[in-house]
């Protein structure tokens, strides 16, 4: 029999891998390899994501990681823009390749009907050679005489999202910079290609080890709705008897890394404020852990949370001069008044200025 853990004790384990639990003292670099990344189609909200998880955090820090080619802008995880370290892009992502060419299709299958994709590739890396970094819509002009038919956006989507492995460079991504997605090869941009998958699956049981470091104890549907990778059940399987075997309430075979910390259930879990999109709500497929399924919704809109005991138990905005909490529930005075003093503290971190308002329900 194999112990089972509670809603509230999956909770705390992810609060905990997420950095969410207590805030770390972790360099920046090292705090996004832990995490696997940062969703960030929403260029800003990396920001708040890091500033929620680390001590002091500095914008800084990061804009320096990024244009010193240390952290990449890429396509990955899902097919959406991350943040990763330089040196996770290059290990995991010819193992996303299939995927990401899987996902682009099935958007644009009419479109693409007919399309060599490999000559595709093959004209795409010609253009880029000259090491001009071009828009996605540059990109597919420049090969349009050729494939007049799809039109630019499949075009360009197909080459820059899973063709060829391109980062997004800065000033894209940085704090407060607003401005343009222009692509380049990982090769051009990092001086070294993506490593080949390995045929002994290596590179497959890193990224589950991985994945558990910062997700665990999880399914292995919630390491394929993180991931998008359909493929990785040999990998899993070949680590089984490394890792730790539980059961959700549901009766769900939960893995982990037997040393990895799973907190006392009634440990206090911090106000944290979550950005759009953050991966500590969408990097599981079963989301109850910390979302109530009647609000699930939120968390592929793009609205912004406020954890409150560990569960997402409002939205935020930021306006000049305001964070806005809007309840999803009734709040206690004593966790009300925790929402206000955090969210003044984000307030001034964004230079918003006048501090927090939480509105009633």
């Amino acid at each position: 029999m194999h112990t089972v853990l509670d809603s509230r004790a999956l909770n705390r384990a992810t609060l905990a891998r997420q950095l969410l639990l207590e805030r770390a003292e972790l360099p920046v670099l090292d705090a996004v390899r832990h995490l696997g990344g940062l969703q960030a189609q929403e260029p800003q909200e990396p920001f708040t994501g890091l500033w929620s998880r680390l001590r002091a955090f500095d914008p800084a820090a990061l804009d320096a990681l990024l244009t010193g080619r240390q952290v990449v802008r890429t396509h990955l995880m899902r097919r959406t823009v991350h943040l990763l370290a330089a040196g996770d892009v290059l290990a995991w992502r010819s193992r996303f390749d299939a995927m990401l060419r899987q996902r682009v299709v099935g958007t644009y299958r009419r479109e693409l009907e007919g399309v060599d994709f490999a000559e595709l590739a093959a004209a795409g890396r010609a253009v880029l050679a000259d090491g001009e970094p071009r828009s996605m819509g540059e990109l597919a002009r420049a090969v349009a005489d050729r494939w007049p038919a799809p039109g630019p956006r499949p075009l360009g989507e197909l080459l820059v999202a899973a063709l060829i492995p391109s980062a997004q460079l800065p000033p894209r991504g940085l704090w407060r910079a607003k401005a343009g997605v222009r692509n380049l090869p990982l090769a051009a941009w990092l001086g070294r290609d993506v490593e080949p998958l390995d045929p002994e699956d290596g590179a497959g049981r890193a990224l589950v080890r991985r994945y558990l470091a910062a997700f665990g104890p999880a399914a292995t549907a919630d390491l394929r709705a993180w991931s998008g990778l359909a493929g990785l059940p040999a990998a899993v399987k070949a680590l089984r008897d490394e890792l730790a075997v539980f059961r959700d309430e549901r009766g769900r075979e939960l893995l982990d890394l037997p040393d990895a910390p799973r907190p006392d259930p009634e440990t206090p879990a911090p106000v944290r404020f979550l950005p759009a999109f953050d991966n500590a709500i969408l990097g599981y497929d079963d989301r109850s852990r910390i979302i109530d399924d009647v609000h699930r919704g939120l968390s592929v809109a793009g609205e912004r949370v406020v954890l409150v005991d560990g569960r997402v138990s409002a939205t935020w905005t930021a306006d000049d001069d305001t964070v806005t909490v809007r309840p999803l529930r009734p709040l206690a005075k004593a966790e009300r008044d925790a929402v206000t003093e955090e969210g003044g503290a984000l307030a001034a971190f964004l230079s918003a200025g006048a501090g927090c308002v939480v509105t009633r329900l």
